[in-house]
């Protein structure tokens, strides 16, 4: 049996790995037009910031593992075209020039995202960046060692962490965002609002509520940046803007959303038999609204990596959708969040509600009893949980990923209150803090039932 994999980061790594040990018979090939495989791209602002001394540990494999597994994995090689119904590929050597057709008997598409890049004027000019792999990573930090003042436009998770990272280095920066306010899709106000404070307290300027209309410079290098309220002098530009699905080699094949996500049932199989994909080229069902949607998480992509393995040959195991959950640390502040926004929920046009607590996270009588602010989205009619943010100076963000389970199965907002949670002083209090949030939101038994009952 013939398995050729295309792309190999997170979830074509994981696929490769786990088809090397299912199916040792099997003749995999991974076509990878990088040289390296498995970057994890969360890290680039720890890796830039300096947290992260040695690169190499950012990646979690490499083609010499692959090959120690058996598999053919052949770097610099771009696949040029697929024909699903013959089951063939096109393919060409990035270091040659050579062009050859391969077959096979089962394909993964694990091909990934590519950042959202604006056709604006003045693109071309120097010192305008991408943030996405190893060699982005690299460019970046040569090219800000000589930067004054950094410009990052996009305030979703890889943006904000990078404005911090070049403020902790002694960068000037400006945070450009055409919302209103940072990391909107992740966060309520109330959240986003106390690192927007933090941000300023900071010195860093931030730019909201404008769109970049275009790039202005000198010599070939970014001077400006002109957005639809102002003008920003720069050295540097860093495009964070958002991701696309790379799923053109399978465009017109198989089924995906609008964006070209491709889609795919509970087995990671798309519409056309015998082809899977997984990872950020990928649309998954997204729990809180039970839609398809696209999230490109590293966690969606490892699991669904694994997923394409095991069910290759049969359908053995199904995918459990996601609720999107995700964490951020900013400076001293702890953040996590899963599932829905109320703001999201509220787009989703869902009847929701929510309820807020903010409490000391464990008994006052401790030394230190930091606060921990917690917000729970809920459905108005069923009383589903849908979504869950929090944040305090303490890490309490493992919280969000128990969250995660109660949403992933369909848990309500009542059956929260009393959960069985653990008491310790060091830890918690008698009432845990998700639970004070569903008694917060259990219904008031007025005194006329009392009367009646």
């Amino acid at each position: 049996m013939r398995i050729a994999v295309i792309g190999c980061t997170h979830a074509g790594t994981a696929a490769v790995v786990n088809a090397a040990k299912l199916y040792p018979d099997a003749r995999i090939t991974v076509y990878e037009r990088n040289d390296n495989i498995s970057f994890l791209s969360c890290g680039i602002a720890l890796y830039v910031g300096g947290v992260v001394k040695e690169p190499e540990g950012l990646f979690y494999s490499s083609p010499q593992q692959l090959a120690d597994l058996g598999v053919v994995t052949r770097m610099r090689h771009e696949v040029l075209s697929v024909d699903t119904d013959a089951k063939t590929m096109q393919v060409r050597n990035l270091l040659t020039g050579e062009e050859f057709k391969d077959c096979y008997d089962k394909l993964i598409v694990t091909t990934g995202s590519w950042p959202v890049v604006p056709k604006l004027p003045g693109m071309e000019l120097g010192n305008i960046l991408l943030c996405k792999n190893y060699e982005h990573s690299n460019t970046i930090i040569e090219k800000a060692k000589q930067a004054n003042h950094i410009t990052v436009v996009g305030a979703g998770y890889i943006g904000v962490e990078l404005v911090e990272a070049f403020e902790q280095s002694g960068k000037r920066v400006t945070l450009i965002d055409s919302a209103d306010r940072i990391l909107n899709r992740y966060l309520d106000a109330e959240f986003s609002g106390q690192i927007e404070a933090a941000f300023r307290g900071k010195g860093i300027e931030l730019a909201l509520g404008q769109t970049v209309k275009a790039f202005e410079g000198k010599e070939g290098a970014v001077t400006r940046v002109i957005t639809d309220k102002g003008e920003i002098e720069t050295d540097l530009v860093i495009l964070c803007i958002g991701f696309r699905p790379n799923t053109g080699l399978l465009k017109g094949q198989v089924d995906m959303l609008p964006n070209g996500a491709i889609i795919v049932d509970q087995y990671m199989q798309t519409s056309k038999k015998d082809v899977f994909a997984a990872g950020d080229s990928c649309a998954v069902r997204y729990n809180p609204t039970g839609k398809a949607a696209y999230i490109p998480l590293a966690t969606n992509a490892v699991r669904m990596g694994l997923l394409v393995a095991r069910n290759l040959m049969r359908q053995t195991t199904k995918y459990m959708g996601t609720q999107g959950t995700s964490g951020l640390k900013i400076y001293d502040l702890n953040l996590a969040s899963t599932g829905l926004t109320e703001g999201a929920a509220a787009d989703e046009k869902m009847n929701a509600e929510a309820v807020a607590v903010t409490d000391a996270y464990r008994p006052e009588f401790m030394p230190t009893a930091e606060t921990v602010m917690l917000k729970v989205v809920f459905d108005k009619e069923t009383r589903r949980l849908l979504g869950a943010q929090i944040m305090s100076k303490v890490d309490l963000t493992q919280a969000m990923n128990t969250l995660s389970v109660c949403i992933q199965n369909g848990m309500t907002i009542d059956e929260l209150a009393f959960v069985d949670f653990f008491f310790q002083p060091h830890f918690n209090k008698p009432w845990n803090f998700l639970n004070t949030a569903g008694i917060a939101a259990l219904p008031k038994v007025t005194v006329e039932e009392l009367q009646h009952a």
